[in-house]
């Protein structure tokens, strides 16, 4: 890496490109703004023009880490001529935004053991009041305050520079997992902080909404999402919830209406994901979208999405705000997308939504201990943007063999119904546990037409009973591992699952017990398990029947017991692929598609993405699982990466006509941002790789037209 240029530098840097630019050149918040539009007012790079579009600059920000597939989902912010991005192992820099040449770098303190920071970045957050500048940077479960012309901390924001986000959540979080993926969001003087928690049968943090004072870092309000006794909504859970379960959290990142006052926060499930026969009840406030006054955290109004979720329907990504028309009058709404591929309007001020739905019976549990909401909500307008359900006539055709597989292995599953629970037979998922929409998010322009791409794909969920795993440290890889793992252990590397059958040759045994206490990339901590578990655990990885025996000497022939609360854990996160690897219903597997929030109408849906080797055998393009969301400029483009296949395309606004594409070093899986220095429009895209079975890479490229 280069050295790191001197602060003088930077402020030339920022003074003589200010010169050129104006309120619409940034991309000053995360997803270009206080509303989460994903729209920039920026003209210059039209369909009249794009096929001179080319790439302008390319900054590899170091990091990478192939063998354990690395991933960069970082929306970046580009203010003044200055980018502010974030590398694979969650180093924060700066860049000159023209030519990508690097201005500084921070990277964040290692703590005890040895473990960096766990989780991703998906975006920064710049407070400003006057000439006074913080960067707000989560890095696992630390919120830094950063001086943006330097690339140090500010001493004065808490403890010499960042708070930890697991103290002040009103419970005892010792040795919980918790990453703040996705950045805060900023109302005056408060920053209101997402967070991303353990969902498993184990202990977990609970999701708590905070906002922290962005000058001194203390804790300034606090909406409990499992609410305490005496507060509206305790009555929703069992009697014990909140002080037991956890999440009900807000990890998908939330939006702020300055005018009136409202951060629009959009929460998902609570523990554990799959069961809750000890959280019985509609748990409020988990799966809502709520309204909450931003400068006191009280509520204004909510909207249950799921009623005791229990197939992980967590709230994917932020609201976007808009106005639509309804009439002849505009009236301030705000649209949530939703994994099982719905799009939900209401009106800001007072929650009612601005399109009709009702409440429809669904299929009911038979699953010990637990009982289902005899009803769930559903949108009657706009219609889904994903299949709902995968029937026989869904079922893949790209050859007989993988059709008659498929159609076996579907008629030996529950039948596939929106809303059907959790079951030992299997259940099916559509759309799949990612979306529908997934975190990338939708882009909406003025004229109230919001933009979301998708994902088809079914996956399938198999409870198993947690008896069958008897006790001891079996048990434990049941509560804490099977989910990702697999009850096999066998992983699955298109989703950066590592095999565990062969991990005693691939590290060592105290590489593995700090793997287990620090957590790494996507995998949680479990410091809170007792050191004799964990070092039991990693014996019980390296060899199972050695430990077992072990475990049943040393307890007098019988297992030492488990902790598990859960009489069910799930056999993980498993797609429905027919035996070539693709996925098991018919195309499209991804598309983008277009809605006018007017009236609820399509104006366009198009596949997104293509599998070259199909392809080649003459099968038209399936589009392609996607992650990442799109933007949308007032020159009536729309830019979206996202894809498997490792692209960032331009599509016509209006039509949805595909304008242009070009290849990138490494899958895309992230929001792009465009801008505008010395009168020159770029759009840039962080290109990590790491996810879909794709390689890891370490870019930003940017993009601009060529003269």
């Amino acid at each position: 890496m280069p050295p790191r240029p001197a602060a003088a530098r930077l402020a030339l840097v920022c003074a003589a490109q200010s010169l050129f630019a104006a309120a619409d050149a940034n991309w000053a918040a995360y997803l270009g703004d206080a509303g989460g539009t994903h729209y920039s007012s920026l003209t210059q790079i039209t369909s009249a023009n794009i096929a001179k579009l080319q790439p302008a600059w390319t900054f590899h920000a170091g990091g990478a880490d192939p063998k354990n597939r690395s991933q960069i989902q970082c929306n970046p912010l580009v203010i003044d001529g200055v980018l502010f991005g974030t590398s694979p192992d969650l180093a924060l820099f700066a860049l000159d935004a023209a030519t990508g040449r690097e201005l500084w770098r921070f990277i964040p303190e290692r703590e005890a053991g040895g473990g960096g920071p766990s989780g991703l970045n998906r975006g920064l957050t710049m407070w400003s009041e006057g000439a006074e500048r913080r960067l707000m940077f989560s890095a696992g479960n630390f919120l830094h305050a950063i001086d943006p012309a330097t690339g140090k901390t500010i001493d004065s924001f808490g403890d010499h520079g960042r708070i930890d986000l697991l103290d002040g959540l009103d419970r005892d979080t010792k040795g919980l997992y918790l990453a703040a993926n996705t950045p805060g969001a900023i109302f005056r003087d408060l920053i209101i902080m997402p967070m991303r928690e353990g969902e498993g049968p184990g202990p977990a943090a609970p999701g708590h909404i905070r906002a922290y004072d962005v000058r001194t870092g203390k804790r300034r309000w606090i909406f409990h999402t499992i609410p305490f006794p005496g507060e509206p909504g305790h009555e929703t859970w069992s009697p014990d919830s909140w002080l037991k379960t956890g999440a009900a959290n807000c990890w998908a990142g939330l939006v702020i209406d300055e005018k009136r006052g409202l951060a629009f926060v959009p929460t998902g499930s609570a523990t554990f994901d799959f069961w809750g026969g000890d959280r019985l009840g509609d748990n409020l406030y988990a799966n809502c979208l709520l309204a909450l006054d931003a400068a006191t955290g009280a509520l204004k109004w909510h909207f249950q999405f799921v009623h005791h979720d229990l197939t992980d329907r967590d709230l994917p990504a932020p609201p976007v705000l808009c106005e639509v028309v309804r009439e002849g009058k505009k009236i301030a709404a705000v649209a949530q997308t939703t994994k099982s591929g719905h799009v939900w309007v209401f009106n800001r001020e007072t929650g009612e939504s601005l399109f009709p739905w009702r409440e429809v019976s669904v299929p009911q549990t038979n699953l010990t201990g637990e009982k289902t909401s005899p009803t769930q909500p559903f949108p009657l307008k706009p219609a889904p943007f994903a299949r709902q359900r995968f029937t026989e006539e869904e079922v893949t055709d790209l050859s007989p063999g993988a059709h008659a597989a498929v159609l076996q292995k579907l008629r030996t599953l529950e039948p596939s119904a929106p809303s059907t629970p959790p079951s030992e037979r299997g259940t099916i998922i559509m759309p799949g546990f990612d979306g529908g929409a997934e975190w990338g998010g939708a882009a909406v322009d003025p004229r109230g037409v919001l933009y979301v791409n998708a994902n088809e794909m079914a996956w399938i969920l198999q409870m198993v009973p947690t008896a069958v795993f008897g006790a001891g440290a079996k048990a434990l890889y049941a509560q804490l591992c099977v989910a990702c793992h697999g009850v096999t252990r066998e992983g699955n590397p298109a989703a950066n699952i590592p095999n565990l059958t062969t991990v005693g040759t691939r590290l060592k045994p105290d590489e593995i017990g700090t793997l287990l206490r620090n957590g790494k990339g996507m995998m949680p901590s479990f410091s809170f398990l007792p050191p004799a578990a964990r070092e039991s655990l990693v014996r019980w990885l390296i060899s199972p029947e050695a430990e077992e025996a072990a475990s049943a000497r040393e307890a007098g022939g019988g297992a030492a017991p488990s902790a598990i609360r859960s009489p069910y854990v799930s056999t993980g996160y498993n797609k429905f692929l027919d035996p070539d690897g693709y996925p098991a219903l018919r195309p499209p597997w991804g598309t983008l598609n277009a809605i006018d929030l007017n009236t609820g109408e399509f104006l366009w849906k198009k596949t997104l993405g293509e599998i070259p080797a199909l392809t080649a055998k003459g099968v038209p393009p399936t589009g392609v699982e996607n992650y990442g969301g799109p933007i949308v400029t007032a020159g009536g483009v729309l830019f979206v990466a996202a894809t498997k296949d490792e692209r960032i395309r331009a599509f016509d606004a209006r039509t949805g006509e595909k304008l242009w594409e070009a290849p990138l070093p490494a899958g895309g899986y992230a929001t792009p941002a465009t801008y505008s220095v010395g009168g020159k429009q770029f759009v840039v895209i962080a290109c990590g790789g790491g996810k879909l079975g794709t390689k890891s890479g370490d870019a930003y490229v940017a993009f601009a037209l060529r003269p």
